[in-house]
C-alpha cells in the first residue's frame, strides 16, 4: 500500500484504531449506538473503489469480508450494513455497520437518525481490543 497515507482528519476524530490489515486502516466508530468498523484502504487519493488496482480491490474486499465476519461474530447483529459512501469524508473508506431490530436507527439508515453517543473511554479501548483480537492484530494502547 502506500508508503505516503494520511488519514483524513475527520475520521481521525470520529474513530480509534483498531489496527492495521496488510491493506486497510481498521478504525472503530466513536458512536457507542452500534458496533460500527471503518475499513481505509492505505492507498493515498483513493475515493472511490473503482480507481483501486484490481489487485488493491481484491485486497480490501478480502479484508471487507474478513471484518464483517469478526462484527458478525462478536455481536451476532440481525443485519450487518455495508457501505461506501464518501459524501462528507472524502477519502475512500467503507463502513461494517452491525444493526439489530430495535436498535436507535432500525429499519432505516443511522446517518442522522441520532447524534453519536460517545463510549465511555475504557468502554471504547476495551471494544477496539476485542475488534483487534477478533481480527488477529495487535494494537497501540
Amino acid at each position: 500500500m502506500t508508503a505516503s497515507f494520511e488519514l483524513h482528519s475527520r475520521l481521525q476524530e470520529d474513530c480509534a484504531l483498531v489496527g492495521d490489515l496488510p491493506c486497510c486502516r481498521v478504525l472503530l466508530a466513536r458512536d457507542a449506538r452500534y458496533p460500527w468498523v471503518i475499513l481505509v484502504p492505505r492507498v493515498e487519493g483513493a475515493r472511490d473503489l473503482d480507481e483501486l488496482s484490481a489487485e488493491e480491490g481484491l485486497a480490501v474486499h478480502g479484508e471487507m469480508i474478513q471484518v464483517s465476519r469478526a462484527v458478525k461474530s462478536l455481536f451476532q447483529p440481525t443485519k450487518l450494513n455495508v457501505g461506501v459512501l464518501g459524501n462528507i469524508v472524502p477519502q475512500l473508506h467503507i463502513h461494517v455497520i452491525a444493526r439489530f431490530a430495535g436498535d436507535d436507527a432500525w429499519p432505516g439508515p443511522i446517518w442522522g437518525a441520532h447524534p453519536p453517543l460517545s463510549y465511555p473511554p475504557e468502554q471504547l479501548s476495551a471494544r477496539a481490543q476485542e475488534l483487534a483480537q477478533a481480527l488477529g492484530l495487535m494494537i497501540n494502547a
